[in-house]
């Protein structure tokens, strides 16, 4: 009797802790609901009809607008644009943003000057980088001027206006935008492991590049891999830079889905075909998104201590 009791009381004590809890979440429930739920559940809605966002909602043509997209030769080059992207950023951005912050974590003068120096591109609005950029990268700009006062000016070209040359200097920018914030996540890795490990191994006698290939890095793994999470899936939805900086061109050349998606939908009002490629943009991150926690992230979501 005693017992059951006392089992009741845990139960109700439980059961007024999670409605305690519940109560608290319920405004960012209801917001996440109303601004990430309901648009996902709408757009694929949408994407089920030939709709121009005007007229009613009445034409309803099933699956035709994903075949469309699948069969467009425009919208499966500009997923080879973001997968070109994605691999540029795992094999350079973060190398690169890596070897800064190796660089940024050890102890000399100025340290807190270039750490500042280099997180400030990523402080800057998409929008003003891309502006800035292109005018810097336009013919008689500052790339112009700066080549022609050094004796290079026949080196100049017009990157942003060949078909050749446009993703890598899209990518460029990204990098200029980016690469200090994966510098400062990388840094407060590096802050969390115990200088103590580094110095057994200095006094085992491993050199300085033993250290960081066989103490640093391993130890680091956590925040490299949610680092290459967030190239991944930033790179597939990149949308302001090169909206703003080419619109997709020249000759969609510079395309990417989220461009794609938003010029067919809000530029030439295809709502409904719109609706369709942002649904296929989305589940092919959901999609990577789960397949990364499930193979590369599960240790660390499991609370491994060791990692290799």
């Amino acid at each position: 009797m005693v017992s059951a009791v006392r089992s009741r009381s845990r139960t109700g004590r439980n059961l007024r802790a999670w409605g305690g809890a519940g109560l608290f979440m319920l405004p960012a429930l209801a917001l996440y609901a109303l601004f990430v739920l309901i648009p996902i559940v709408q757009a694929a809605r949408f994407s089920l009809f030939d709709w121009n966002g005007l007229e009613p909602l009445d034409q309803f043509i099933g699956l035709a607008n994903f075949q469309r997209a699948l069969a467009d030769p425009v919208f499966l080059g500009a997923v080879s644009h973001n997968a070109f992207i994605v691999i540029l950023s795992l094999a350079v951005q973060i190398p690169f943003a890596l070897g800064l912050a190796l660089m940024l974590n050890g102890r000399f003068r100025g340290r807190a000057i270039l750490r500042l120096i280099f997180f400030a591109p990523y402080v800057i609005a998409e929008v003003i980088t891309a502006i800035v950029w292109s005018l810097i990268l336009q013919p008689n700009g500052l790339a112009d001027h700066f080549l022609t006062a050094i004796g290079l000016g026949d080196a100049y070209h017009p990157w942003l206006a060949d078909t050749d040359t446009v993703l890598v200097a899209l990518f460029f920018i990204i990098t200029w935008k980016y690469f200090g914030f994966y510098v400062i996540l990388l840094l407060a890795g590096l802050q969390g492991i115990p200088r103590e490990l580094e110095e057994a191994a200095a006094i085992d006698g491993a050199s300085r590049w033993q250290g960081i290939r066989f103490v640093t890095l391993p130890l680091l793994g956590p925040t490299i891999r949610v680092s290459v999470f967030l190239s991944i899936i930033g790179s597939l939805q990149l949308f302001d830079l090169v909206w703003v900086t080419t619109r997709g061109g020249p000759v969609n050349a510079s395309n990417t889905m989220a461009v794609y998606m938003f010029d067919r939908g809000f530029v030439r009002f295809q709502f409904g075909y719109g609706s369709a490629v942002a649904v296929i943009l989305f589940l092919i991150c959901f999609v990577l998104a789960l397949a990364y926690q499930r193979w590369v992230l599960r240790r660390d979501t499991e609370g491994a201590t060791t990692y290799g």
